[in-house]
């Protein structure tokens, strides 16, 4: 497969990963559906990859409807559907009794529903061109940190998500990738980082190299070279694969050892922190928000 004149998707692609894995593709030869609810920032990233190949669409992954008319708008404009990236998400803030549940809702909702809206509506057209999707888990799925439950729900449910897509659209054609990246410098990590002195201080006591924070720049590679190989796995950084692999052991008694003795110290001063921010996520993901009620107090 080559990605010169390939159409591909990516949800959430006005800034960070899905940006820049635009760009990066678009650089290729390949031709770019992006969509977000951030229209200036969608507007601003298809303006510099180029209008001629790139198509910009305001959609709600929590919209089916929003969704299907993307592709539909994409597939008018360019002819077909090779592939899409599942990358929009979003992460709350507080432990299980301190986070409003309307948020945790909310995350669930833009990071497993809408993998599920995104697949529903790419994959007939990925079916037509036997194209490929990816989804965007997390390191998060294979490792738990406290006071991001709604986060690690989600990227765990997404993992198991690709896994049945791909068993039901294998005899289709369309091959089913899933990512799972460390902590990426995106704007989702500097803004926890920013709101929160308590999630910079939680990356620290993490164990290595579960702590470690990677570039965007290494991310989008990964992406790239896993969409033109039609990868089954994509990991960022390569050890990732390694505590997927280790899962079990990572979440055992044993693996928890490190982390445990901080929990009862850093987890009220987060709430604490959290309650003090009076929103449950970050100020950007509240104005961008079809439904902005849900992350406040």
């Amino acid at each position: 497969m080559t990605l010169d004149g390939q159409v591909v998707l990516i949800t959430g692609g006005a800034r960070g990963i899905g940006a820049e894995t635009a760009k990066a593709l678009a650089k290729k030869g390949a031709k770019l559906i992006l969509t977000d609810l951030d229209r200036d920032a969608l507007d601003a990233t298809a303006a510099e990859i180029g209008k001629d190949r790139c198509l910009a669409v305001v959609a709600d992954v929590c919209d089916l409807a929003s969704m299907e008319a993307a592709v539909a708008a994409g597939v008018e404009t360019f002819g077909r559907l090779d592939a899409a990236v599942a990358n929009a998400g979003i992460a709350s803030y507080g432990s299980v009794m301190g986070t409003d549940p309307a948020a945790f809702k909310r995350v669930l909702d833009i990071n497993v529903l809408g993998v599920f809206h995104t697949a529903r509506a790419c994959v007939p057209a990925l079916v037509e061109s036997k194209g490929y999707f990816l989804v965007v888990s997390s390191l998060a799925a294979f490792a738990a940190a406290p006071g991001m439950s709604a986060y690690n729900a989600s990227k765990a449910g997404a993992e198991h998500f690709a896994n049945v897509l791909r068993l039901e659209v294998h005899h289709q054609g369309v091959a089913v990738g899933c990512a799972h990246m460390s902590w990426i410098d995106t704007p989702l990590v500097q803004d926890a980082k920013k709101d929160l002195s308590t999630f910079a201080e939680l990356l620290t006591k993490l164990p290595y190299p579960l702590s470690k924070t990677t570039s965007v720049d290494a991310c989008v590679k990964a992406f790239v070279k896993g969409i033109d190989k039609r990868s089954r796995h994509v990991y960022c950084p390569g050890w990732v694969r390694g505590v997927g692999l280790n899962r079990n052991v990572v979440n055992s008694a044993a693996g928890s050892r490190a982390l445990l003795p901080h929990v009862a110290d850093l987890l009220p001063r987060m709430d604490a922190e959290v309650a003090a921010l009076g929103r449950f996520t970050s100020a950007r993901n509240v104005s961008n928000s079809a439904d902005p009620a849900a992350f406040g107090d």
